[in-house]
């Protein structure tokens, strides 16, 4: 099991894509959003159901390979904690997206920024994920950088289709096999 954060404070419209593109970059993901007033994810079911409810044994292991995203429902991070780790336990790769806000989690985070010039928030971070615009800004050495997405990828992700062949998500793919603090 693999699990990440995905935090992109200066950015909502990053914060939403981020899990997404890194899920996808994996075979069989869980996305699980920790922030009440999050994206409405397409899915039937949500955080704050299985809070209410209890997760049922299908909700706890993956039944296929695939994505499943999980939207919040309004429910607040600290009663979701050991469901999240419960999941965790079989699920192959897990990625819990927090609020802009930030959240203290007991796992890595990976921040998830946008390059602009003139370090508009900020010095550039040496770990970190930098999401590229149409400005040429270099990128610390040991961070990672992202293609610019194409409208489409975009389209799709936030529809819940499926993508692993976008350049966009194959950058995602390092994320996994680096230290996250």
């Amino acid at each position: 099991m693999q699990l990440l954060a995905t935090w992109a404070p200066e950015d909502g419209i990053l914060g939403a894509l981020a899990p997404l593109g890194l899920a996808n970059a994996r075979a069989t993901c869980l996305v699980v959003d920790l922030d009440p007033g999050g994206p409405s994810y397409p899915g039937s079911s949500t955080l704050a159901d299985i809070v209410e409810r209890g997760p049922s044994r299908a909700e706890l292991e993956p039944s296929r390979p695939g994505i499943c995203v999980l939207r919040n429902g309004g429910v607040e991070a600290a009663g979701c904690l050991e469901i999240i780790q419960a999941m965790a336990a079989s699920w192959p790769s897990v990625v819990v997206r927090l609020p802009a806000a930030g959240l203290e989690i007991p796992w890595p985070t990976v921040r998830v920024r946008p390059l602009m010039p003139g370090n508009l928030f900020g010095p550039l971070e040496e770990r970190a994920v930098y999401q590229r615009s149409s400005w040429p800004v270099p990128v610390p050495s040991t961070s990672l950088s992202l293609p610019v997405p194409r409208s489409a990828e975009i389209a799709a992700l936030l529809a819940g289709v499926r993508l692993s062949r976008s350049p966009w998500i194959k950058a995602w793919a390092p994320v996994w096999n680096r230290t996250w603090g």
